[in-house]
């Protein structure tokens, strides 16, 4: 992928199951899609400098752009997640790193960042 995202510190905590600390997000890095569809970057993400997930996507919807978690087709041909957040906070504080770097790379015109 490319450049290292600079997190701001107090943006970057990620909730866990209750009782634990949260989880930092130490690194975005993405790369944009220049094919014409729905699907705008792939992503992969670090979390506490220990674990990666690979092939976030980007996706512009009806409503604007959103993420969706790296995921495979199942033997009834449903896609199911691989790896994704278990809350509604977890998922949305994602999201919203994800985004934040895609505009950036965007208004700053790099094709990986």
């Amino acid at each position: 992928m490319g450049k290292v995202g600079l997190i701001p510190e107090s943006n970057k905590k990620i909730a866990c199951a209750k009782g634990s600390s949260k989880m930092d997000i130490t690194d975005i890095r993405l790369k944009k899609v220049y094919k014409d569809g729905k699907m705008k970057a792939i992503v992969s993400i670090t979390l506490d400098n220990e674990f990666v997930v690979h092939d976030i996507k980007v996706i512009e919807g009806e409503k604007g752009l959103f993420i969706a978690m790296p995921s495979r087709k199942a033997a009834d041909g449903d896609y199911r997640d691989i790896a994704h957040p278990i809350n509604q906070e977890a998922r949305a504080r994602i999201q919203s790193l994800i985004l934040a770097e895609y505009e950036k790379a965007l208004e700053e015109g790099d094709d990986e960042a």
